[in-house]
């Protein structure tokens, strides 16, 4: 009788463990990765039209961490490929979080505050070694995009070099000439702080021949490379970030500045003539919070040919609607000048948005509405980081 009440016990118990790990990670996802209800933005037949001619790329997404399958159309989240593709998205850029603390504390973190990634991994029930490892929680998430890329080579192609991007450019313009849908999407593999180097500049080499080809300095941490914009010292870059940022260069990486200290910044423009990115943030004098950099340092970042990503969520743009993005946008021109500015949606990163990536032609109507010329469009929808990717990449 006792054996088969442990029996029974433990047969309930593995249904519960399995019922955990089916519905806690998508409820989780639900609640942080949101898309307000709302009756369809309005997008004009002209609006249709043109952002259907746009070449459409997007700085920033956290989708992959996060456990669907984004070959599949979700009715959750903010990204997956059947949507990049609704949104003519040419190129998307993926980030790996490996590091996060619990409410994304824009104001001050400490360096061993608790990371709310680390349950989220193992409730994932990815591979043991990342349960306690940043660089394998890296390796793990390229990985899941070469899968998707080796399983869907007409939805997904890997970005590495500039060749890269001419063979998805191509291959994109060939569906079009034969009316066929758009083509794949080119993805780029970015870290989201160089938390996951682990102090060591092996893991970069290790990183890089993985696949990423952009590196954010630093996350909501002060972490090995210097000091986070959310961290406690507001220090500059140590001795081994200057030896990452260096390293990073010569590989021909994009360096992403969007959670770095001022004084982080102001040592990479010092070091490196490369143009530099904000990958996801807003304008101060638009929307004056923290999260956003001093004009001044937005001006010194694009006067060495970068581009700041305009993101679409409420802390960065301080109205999260198309029509408040675009102001945002506008304002971000006006400091900047139109070669400066791109998206960076942020997408998939435990923001709340007012749409997703299906409906980024809501963005085109809103900037023919408020009198964007034609170049203008182009340059923000995708020009812009097409150049940038350009100049950079090996």
């Amino acid at each position: 009788m006792l054996r088969t009440l442990l029996c029974s016990f433990l047969i309930l118990l593995i249904l519960a463990l399995i019922g955990a790990r089916l519905l806690l990670p998508r409820q989780v996802e639900m609640g942080m990765n949101t898309v307000k209800n709302h009756a369809p933005w309005p997008v004009s037949d002209a609006a249709q039209q043109l952002h259907q001619q746009l070449l459409v790329a997007d700085w920033h997404a956290d989708s992959l961490l996060w456990d669907r399958n984004l070959l599949q159309r979700s009715d959750y989240g903010q990204v997956d490929f059947p949507r990049l593709h609704e949104g003519n998205v040419a190129f998307q850029v993926f980030t790996a979080v490996t590091k996060s603390p619990s409410g994304q504390n824009y104001h001050a973190n400490s360096h061993d505050a608790a990371d709310n990634i680390t349950p989220l991994v193992i409730a994932q029930t990815w591979p043991v070694a990342s349960w306690s490892s940043l660089f394998e929680r890296a390796l793990y998430q390229v990985q899941r995009l070469q899968d998707y890329a080796r399983e869907a080579p007409d939805q997904v192609q890997i970005i590495l070099s500039a060749d890269d991007l001419r063979k998805v450019l191509n291959a994109r313009q060939a569906s079009a000439h034969q009316n066929k849908a758009n083509g794949p999407v080119g993805a780029l593999m970015g870290m989201e702080g160089g938390h996951p180097l682990e102090g060591k500049i092996e893991n970069l080499e290790a990183l890089y021949a993985a696949g990423y080809r952009l590196i954010g300095l630093q996350h909501f941490f002060d972490n090995e490379l210097g000091g986070s914009l959310h961290g406690t010292s507001n220090a500059g870059l140590t001795a081994f970030g200057r030896e990452v940022v260096r390293k990073a260069a010569e590989k021909h990486m994009i360096i992403d500045l969007a959670h770095s200290s001022p004084q982080v910044v102001n040592d990479v423009l010092a070091i490196t003539s490369q143009p530099l990115v904000v990958s996801h943030s807003g304008i101060f004098s638009h929307c004056r919070v923290k999260r956003n950099f001093p004009d001044t340092l937005m001006q010194k970042i694009a006067a060495t040919g970068g581009v700041i990503g305009i993101g679409y969520w409420k802390d960065v743009t301080c109205d999260d609607t198309p029509a408040g993005i675009v102001k945002t946008i506008r304002s971000a021109i006006e400091l900047l000048g139109e070669d400066h500015v791109a998206l960076g949606s942020d997408f998939d990163g435990a923001v709340a948005t007012q749409f997703d990536t299906s409906e980024l032609a809501a963005l085109t109507h809103e900037m023919l509405q408020q009198g964007f010329s034609e170049t203008e469009i182009r340059k923000v929808m995708g020009e812009n980081m097409l150049r940038v990717m350009q100049q950079i990449l090996p």
